[in-house]
């Protein structure tokens, strides 16, 4: 799709961008980065702790939420507005394990190039502060110029997105009954509005057989035999599902990442486990996947082998699509052009994120557009992010929030409806999307 024509920047608005200082975003970026937060084991506290300092300095209202034992969200807010429905900002405080091929600190926040370097610089920490330095400001933007927002801009920082979802689960059970004019999730897209996104399930096979003495190999039942056509099996079905792409967001998928079994060379084995990854598309329903999984796994007659299968499902998040015309959608892509971005047109995600929970229950618009790329550095060794990219997020986000809730901008939204269904949005200088 066309990126959105950039409307003009209004005085009030190219004031509000003039607000956002690079060198306090990077410098937030730094002190998350060296907060760790590792998932697993899910030691995201420190990097908790550090946000919510680096928004208390900002005069940002901050308070957390217990999602399990020792496990808190935090959640930060804009003050001073009228108490209407709010703009979301989305992100997560953990991060996936170091691992290995490191040339860098990866937990040093170096800067060079203009990069910032270390793990979760990308993925997410880069966003958060850029999120931030957003909030505030927008705050101190309508501090200055005497404007009564309609609504404040909240940041929910969510644990274990890089996991099992404990925290935007917890989150989203914990909400009050109320409107977002639309979320934001600032996860590394290369600064392009994503509209579509998959979801992803986690798989959990256990085949159980019979030990025997690998001399009689008959008298027992190899589990492992029956997980590998299973694994067959999942493999034909990816290319099945292949044949079917969403037009965003790409085809299903299956991917097997884990495969463990057997307790000595001489042994037919009895135990067999089987992790696969399906992502999801926008829509689909997990459950409904893991019932087509037993229908499958059934007609394989592994018990005519004398072995039995479990599968579970430990995991699964949702995917989204929001509508390409939605009045959330097109001020967030036109304020992501007048902000500098690099326009690359609405676009689809094949990764998954909190945004499927926010979309699926709680009736709100999402986008999914943050710094960094998800395929060039998210999870890998010398993860860094560009700190243009961060400057222009930060762009984005506060322009977005100030034309969607101040209420004489030249482009504004009256957000009467979660869903996003009675949005109006009004902006005389912007052009039309293919």
């Amino acid at each position: 799709m066309s990126a959105q024509t950039a409307p003009p920047l209004t005085a009030v608005e190219q004031a509000l961008l003039d607000r956002i200082d690079t060198d306090r975003i990077v410098a937030a970026t730094q002190r998350l980065v060296r907060a760790r937060g590792e998932n697993p084991p899910g030691q995201e506290a420190e990097t908790v702790a550090t946000l919510a300092a680096v928004c208390r300095e900002r005069d940002l209202d901050v308070r957390t939420e217990t999602a399990e034992a020792d496990r808190d969200n935090l959640l930060a807010r804009t003050t001073g507005d009228a108490g209407g429905p709010a703009l979301l900002l989305l992100g997560h405080t953990d991060v996936v394990p170091v691992g290995e091929g490191w040339t860098r600190d990866p937990f040093g926040g170096e800067v060079d190039g203009g990069r910032v370097f270390g793990r979760g610089t990308t993925d997410m920490k880069g966003g958060l502060a850029a999120a931030v330095e957003a909030m505030a400001a927008v705050q101190e933007h309508a501090r200055a110029t005497g404007r009564t927002l309609t609504g404040g801009v909240e940041l929910a920082a969510t644990v274990d997105e890089e996991q099992g979802g404990v925290g935007i689960r917890a989150w989203v059970a914990q909400q009050p009954a109320k409107a977002y004019v639309g979320c934001v999730t600032a996860e590394p897209t290369d600064l392009q509005t994503v509209i579509a996104a998959r979801g992803d399930a986690y798989l959990d096979i256990r085949v159980h057989g019979t030990a025997a003495h690998s001399g009689r190999p008959d008298d027992g039942a190899n589990a492992i035999y029956g997980a590998a056509r299973i694994v067959t099996t999942l493999r034909d079905w990816h290319t099945e599902l292949a044949a079917a792409p969403h037009p965003l967001a790409g085809p299903a998928t299956w991917s097997v990442g884990i495969v463990e079994g057997g307790t000595g060379t001489s042994i037919v084995p009895a135990e067999c486990r089987v992790l696969a990854d399906r992502r999801l598309l926008p829509g689909e329903d997990a459950e409904q996947v893991l019932r087509e999984v037993i229908a499958r796994v059934d007609a394989l007659g592994l018990e005519r082998d004398g072995l039995r299968v479990e599968i579970d499902l430990p995991m699964w998040m949702p995917g989204f699509e929001t509508a390409p015309d939605n009045a959330f959608v097109t001020a967030v892509e036109s304020s992501l052009g007048t902000a500098g971005g690099p326009g690359l047109g609405l676009g689809g995600w094949t990764a998954a994120c909190d945004g499927g929970f926010v979309a699926r229950d709680l009736g709100v618009p999402v986008v999914v557009l943050g710094p960094g790329s998800v395929n060039e550095q998210a999870h890998r060794p010398d993860e860094s992010v560009g700190v243009d990219e961060l400057t222009v997020a930060a762009r984005t986000y506060a322009l977005a929030a100030w034309r969607l809730l101040a209420p004489d901008s030249t482009a504004g939204a009256a957000p009467d409806a979660p869903d996003g269904s009675a949005l109006e949005f009004r902006s005389p200088g912007a052009g039309s999307k293919a």
